[in-house]
C-alpha cells in the first residue's frame, strides 16, 4: 500500500511539475536577454573602479610599497 500511496505521489509531482519545467526552460533565454546589459554595466563599473585603484595607488608601487 505504501509503495502505491509513493507511485501516486510521484505521478501527482509529476503533473504539476512539467509545466513549470516548460516554463523555465522557455523564460531562462529571456531572462538572460534581460540581464545582458546590467552585467555589461557591472563590467564597466568594475573596470573603472579598478583604475581608480591603480591611479591612487601608483605613488605606493613608485616608492616602493608593498600594495
Amino acid at each position: 500500500m505504501r509503495l502505491l500511496l509513493v507511485f501516486l505521489c510521484w505521478c501527482l509531482l509529476l503533473v504539476f511539475c512539467w509545466p513549470v519545467a516548460l516554463l523555465a526552460l522557455v523564460l531562462f533565454p529571456l531572462v538572460w536577454l534581460l540581464s545582458l546589459p546590467v552585467r555589461v554595466l557591472g563590467l564597466a563599473v568594475h573596470g573603472c573602479l579598478a583604475l581608480l585603484k591603480a591611479i591612487f595607488l601608483l605613488p605606493a608601487r613608485l616608492l616602493g610599497g608593498r600594495v
